[in-house]
């Protein structure tokens, strides 16, 4: 009997996964910028409504809800991650069930917008405008050196997997909010400009998830496939009389 690996029956290929989330990032991102454009260059006021649901510069939308959701769907890959890790009690499975940990906040914060109210603590202006990237920045820093063994740890397409992710993410979270704060201060939130600093900063965002998520579910289709190729081996060590069962007589 032939062998077909478990992930092949229930996960998508990482190539039609990349495809397909990158290529919803792009739609949304593009659709986002096409009705900010209409609304600042036209002036059309049944553009309006598009605007509050398609921009990504707005909250509780259709791009909030589906940047969340991806945030949602790493926080559950890490969790079976972390599952497998714990019964094969792997060295890193402490990591991936604080990463899932981590996930699901951030999940939970890109739909309430929780880091918003750090703002607060500080009052600053140019391009620490928006005073809360100052103790973000500090704890993504002690977040990451808490990681780097782990990060070590993986196989090496993993590990470039992760830093390429993490980097387009934290860039867009925590840099790209520099510039938008220098121009927010001296010009407000409610023009062209605005908006496309704001459109950078979250297109940078989804195309970051997009690849976590996708080298998560890589991760947990090998894993999948390893168990189930563990579990296959007793079934055919214990075949009758010295045949591989499935073999030929």
């Amino acid at each position: 009997m032939r062998y077909v690996p478990a992930s092949s029956m229930f996960l998508p290929s990482p190539q039609t996964l990349r495809r397909g989330l990158l290529g919803v990032a792009g739609v949304l991102t593009l659709l986002g910028v096409g009705v900010e454009v209409a609304h600042y260059a036209g002036g059309a006021r049944w553009v309006e409504p598009l605007v509050a649901f398609l921009s990504l510069s707005y909250e509780r939308n259709l791009p909030t809800w589906y940047a969340s959701g991806l945030l949602l769907c790493c926080a559950l890959a890490l969790a079976l991650i972390a599952r497998t890790a714990v019964l094969a009690k792997q060295a890193g499975r402490h990591h991936w069930t604080a990463l899932a940990c981590l996930f699901a906040y951030i999940s939970l914060d890109e739909s309430v917008g929780l880091h918003e109210h750090l703002g607060g603590l500080l009052e600053l202006g140019g391009v620490l405008f928006f005073s809360w990237v100052v103790p973000a920045a500090v704890v993504v820093t002690l977040v990451g050196l808490a990681f780097l063994p782990f990060l070590w740890r993986l196989p090496p397409r993993r590990r470039t997997q992760f830093l390429v992710a993490g980097v387009l993410y934290v860039g867009g979270a925590l840099v790209m909010e520099l510039p938008l704060g220098w121009w927010t201060e001296r010009h407000g939130n409610d023009n062209l400009v605005y908006a496309l600093i704001d459109h950078v900063e979250e297109g940078l965002e989804l195309v970051g998830v997009s690849l976590f998520l996708c080298a998560l579910m890589e991760e947990l289709g090998e894993r999948v496939t390893l168990t189930a190729r563990a579990t296959a081996l007793p079934e055919v060590e214990e075949a009758p009389h010295g045949r591989v069962a499935g073999g030929a007589r």
